[in-house]
This record gives C-alpha cells, sequence and structure tokens, in this order.
C-alpha cells in the first residue's frame, strides 16, 4: 500500500468525521463510500454482521449504531430522505472486522484506522503491516487445512501430510528442511515454522500450497509419490519466481512472533472500547 494512498485515505476518514450527540461519528453512507462499496445494500450487510459482533461482546448495539436519515439531492434541487446510520468509532471498527481485508485495501486501511487511538500516519503504517502478517499467516493456515482436507480422501494420512508440507519447504528454502531454518532462524522446536515468517515468504508458502490443491484436483492425483511430488514442484516454481526477483527465502530473517502481535491487535481493539466508554460516560454526566 503506497504512501500516497495511505495519507489519501487517512484525510478521507478524517474529514467524515463529524459530532453526533458530543460523539465522535461516522456516516456509515459516508463510510460506504470510503471503503469501496458501490451498494448499500451489500455494504448494509456487514453493518449486519458487526452488529452481530457488537452483542456478542456484550455490547448495547444502540450505544454504537444510531439509525439516523439523511437528506440527498435526486436531481432539479429536490431532495429525499434515504437511511443512514451514526457509527461509533468501535462500530466503524467492527464493520472494517467484518469486511473483506483480501480484497479491499480501504478495509485493511480501515481496521487499523479505527483500532489505533492516536492518529499518527507512520503507527498506521506500522500496524498496516502487522495486521497484514496475521492475515497472511491465517490465510496460510487456512490453505493447509484446506490442502489437507483433499488429500486425506486420495489416501493421504496426517503423517504423510506433515511429510509432505516439510518436502515442500526443502524445496522453497533451497534444500534447507523445516528444522534446520527453526535452527537457524532460533525458532522454539514446539512452534511453527510459520509464525515466525516474513510476511512475504508466508504468502509463498501459501501460493505454493494453493497451487497443490488445485492440481491435486484438476490432475486427479492420488498417493504420496504422486502428491508429494506436485507439491515439491510448486514450492520450486514459487521459489524460482522469487529467486528471478533477487529474493532468496532461507536467506531473509525472522519476523516477531505472530502471537505477540495477535495478541497487541487484540489489545488494541479493548482500548478502542474503553475510550469509547468513557466518552459515552462523559456525555451522560453532561
Amino acid at each position: 500500500m503506497k504512501k500516497e494512498f495511505i495519507k489519501e485515505l487517512f484525510e478521507k476518514f478524517e474529514i467524515a468525521c463529524y459530532d453526533f450527540e458530543g460523539i465522535e461519528c461516522w456516516s456509515a453512507r459516508e463510510l460506504q463510500t470510503i471503503l469501496a462499496y458501490s451498494k448499500w445494500d451489500n455494504f448494509k450487510n456487514v453493518i449486519d454482521k458487526a452488529k452481530s459482533s457488537c452483542e456478542k461482546a456484550g455490547e448495547d448495539i444502540k450505544n454504537h449504531f444510531a439509525e439516523i436519515g439523511k437528506m440527498v439531492e435526486i436531481g432539479s434541487g429536490a431532495q429525499k430522505e434515504i437511511q443512514d446510520i451514526a457509527l461509533t468509532r468501535y462500530a466503524c471498527y467492527l464493520i472494517a472486522q467484518n469486511g473483506d481485508a483480501t480484497t479491499k485495501v480501504e478495509i485493511a486501511f480501515a481496521q487499523t484506522y479505527f483500532a489505533i487511538q492516536t492518529r499518527k500516519q507512520e503507527l498506521i503504517e506500522k500496524r498496516l503491516l502487522d495486521v497484514a502478517r496475521v492475515t497472511a499467516r491465517e490465510k496460510l493456515s487456512k490453505s493447509e487445512k484446506k490442502l489437507s482436507g483433499i488429500i486425506f480422501e486420495r489416501g493421504v494420512d496426517d503423517r504423510s501430510f506433515s511429510l509432505i508440507r516439510s518436502k515442500g519447504d526443502q524445496a522453497l528454502f533451497g534444500g534447507i528442511t523445516t528444522n534446520d531454518m527453526k535452527r537457524i532462524l532460533k525458532i522454539p522446536e514446539n512452534r511453527p515454522l510459520a509464525d515466525f515468517l516474513p510476511t512475504l515468504t508466508i504468502k509463498a508458502k501459501d501460493f505454493a500450497t494453493e497451487l497443490t490443491s488445485h492440481n491435486v484436483i484438476d490432475k486427479d492425483l492420488k498417493g504420496d509419490n504422486q502428491i508429494t511430488k506436485e507439491h515439491i514442484d510448486n514450492n520450486l516454481a514459487v521459489r524460482k519466481m522469487l529467486h528471478d526477483r533477487g529474493v532468496s527465502p532461507e536467506k531473509l530473517p525472522p519476523s516477531e512472533d505472530i502471537k505477540k502481535i495477535q495478541r497487541r491487535l487484540e489489545g488494541e481493539e479493548k482500548n478502542v472500547l474503553k475510550e469509547v466508554k468513557k466518552i459515552q460516560e462523559k456525555n451522560k454526566k453532561k
């Protein structure tokens, strides 16, 4: 995500913020446009999911999602009232969390913008990198689970799947095994290698895994030998692509423990809610 684009989004969110009965809020209609949702009904589905998340967190939906009307031009100077919702910072954060960050960079930005307390742009950029890495790691876990399910139906058990995955790592890291990579990067033996890999390497592993899932079905591959060869070939292909661009996966330094990042992000979410509650309590006393 380029800095110019981040600055543009930052300014849009700042401008869209307004005071609603003494509380910092955003218009759902304006947020729809900023988050690149072309249809209100599609965005409303995301809002409904956010409301459900709000309720599960033990919060009163009405404190964060206020139904209001908004006048819009319909031509020839005429106006009509349409549905709108005044959203607190916490409501906006939940909407961003329930949006699709994998296809909309605006959603990924919003997750950071509404979760972070300070509005310093450099902190937003840092957190965006954290969110991107956590998202990539979660995606890899889903891809590996998907592949495991596919090949289980084709005569491959859990033990064999672990070996296939290990062979894939060895191909991706230029002949270095998973355990050797863990030793090189000083990763605890009981922790997955991917939890300490940089985002680029995580995505490389994910791409190779998705290729294997696709080709196992497309080529109707069965058994350990065929599927192992396919996974090795896909990791070699991904390695070649990286190598051609000057990247050697085995030479990239380790990144921060993904679990620490997840705890930090969760802590920031709780702080957002605390801030919103303070504002609400302050307004009740007025």
